[in-house]
């Protein structure tokens, strides 16, 4: 946990605006998110500002009034940082921190520091490091001035930070050094995916901060990194698990999040691909989150796009023994629920599993009906690899409770 009484911890405001597209509600959420990532950053988030608009201001994001309140508190209370939940345009940027006077970061930049943290090995560094210069190479002119009065911190790790003299010829460059590396790097991974052998691709998937490498650490008797933050593990990892008699490869995968920065999706296309190239998807859902729906639909969005909707796929919702709050959706169940009182028939008899073919329920953290879990993706593993491999006779034995 951060210790906010040390005197490095960056304090910030928070920036968003309600519109037609995006209401109270959502609005929220999102801040509440972005309060999340600042945190996982290294700050404090210390106040929000919100503003009704049709859409952001093209030239301030928010009207020029609501700027000049925003940075009525920022001098009062010496805050050092304003965060914008939206991707801002130089433009924007330029003219906002005229007015603010202060460092101003947005959406995608905060994700980017993050990410910046978080990347161990040469690879995660590299991805990092090419989706940094593609947000960076619109900015420079804004970055020259703004970077020359700061002592570096949140948003400002990376190139950023080191290449203040550069000019867009060279991060051009660069980031053509740098798609020409992960390239390289991605053939490498892709030759390594075809000789995994005859097994089974299993990925999990899921909003960040779902409790994907906790489950991954469960299953596969691993040490995948996990933590209570957003973006705790970056890396894929592989490992082979076998339940009863059949083996198979079990992917852990970066997770994914709302306003997900398109620099990201095009520099982890590598780990997009484990999920490409899966055969059927774990997805795993934090059940105990207030907005859970909306993250699966996020989550939907993204496969979507990446063209793996329509994979075999198992619902898996997790942190059953964190939900204490909503009512059970069922006509025989309508008193208020807290989390001591609801049973695995209770969410048998609840809409995500009515909605789902495949749904189980479980607390990888508590190790809670692991057994069903493991049974539903033996059960859909052995279906597959029958249907793949017909003349491995021994797949033909029947799953025997222990």
């Amino acid at each position: 946990m951060i210790d906010y009484s040390k005197k490095n911890i960056e304090k910030a405001v928070l920036i968003s605006v309600i519109t037609q597209q995006q209401d109270e509600v959502k609005a929220i959420e999102y801040l509440d998110e972005l309060e999340f990532l600042t945190l996982t950053a290294g700050g404090k988030a210390v106040k929000r500002f919100t503003q009704k608009l049709e859409y952001p201001n093209p030239k301030t994001y928010i009207g020029v009034g609501k700027l000049d309140e925003v940075k009525d508190y920022i001098d009062a209370h010496h805050i050092g940082t304003a965060i914008f939940d939206d991707e801002l345009a130089p433009a924007q940027i330029r003219n906002i921190e005229r007015i603010l006077d202060c460092k101003i970061l947005d959406r995608t930049n905060l994700i980017l520091d993050i990410f910046a943290q978080r990347a161990q090995t040469s690879y995660a560094v590299t991805q990092v490091e090419l989706a940094q210069y593609q947000y960076l190479l619109p900015r420079l002119t804004r970055m020259w001035t703004h970077l020359s009065r700061q002592k570096g911190g949140i948003g400002l790790r990376g190139p950023g930070e080191t290449e203040i003299e550069t000019d867009r010829r060279i991060v051009r460059d660069k980031i053509t050094l740098l798609r020409k590396r992960l390239a390289k790097i991605d053939k490498q991974m892709s030759v390594q995916r075809k000789n995994r052998g005859k097994m089974i691709r299993v990925a999990l998937v899921g909003y960040t901060n779902v409790g994907k490498s906790t489950l991954m650490n469960v299953i596969s008797k691993s040490d995948v990194f996990a933590e209570n933050k957003l973006f705790a593990t970056l890396d894929t990892t592989v490992r082979k698990v076998v339940i009863k008699n059949i083996p198979f490869l079990l992917t852990d995968t970066v997770g994914f999040i709302r306003k997900l920065p398109t620099q990201l999706v095009e520099s982890f296309k590598s780990t997009l691909d484990e999920v490409r190239e899966a055969d059927l998807l774990l997805h795993i859902v934090d059940i105990s989150h207030p907005n859970f729906e909306d993250h699966i639909a996020s989550v939907n969005t993204i496969l979507q796009e990446i063209e793996s909707a329509d994979k075999p796929n198992i619902m898996i919702f997790n942190k059953i023994d964190a939900y204490t709050h909503e009512t059970i959706d069922d006509d025989d169940l309508v008193t208020q629920k807290t989390a001591a009182f609801f049973t695995l028939d209770d969410w048998k008899k609840t809409y995500m599993n009515k909605e789902n073919e495949k749904a189980v329920f479980i607390s990888a953290l508590k190790k809670e009906n692991l057994e069903t879990f493991k049974k539903m993706v033996y059960d859909q593993v052995r279906e597959l690899h029958i249907a793949r491999f017909p003349y491995n006779d021994f797949l033909y034995q029947e799953y025997e409770e222990e």
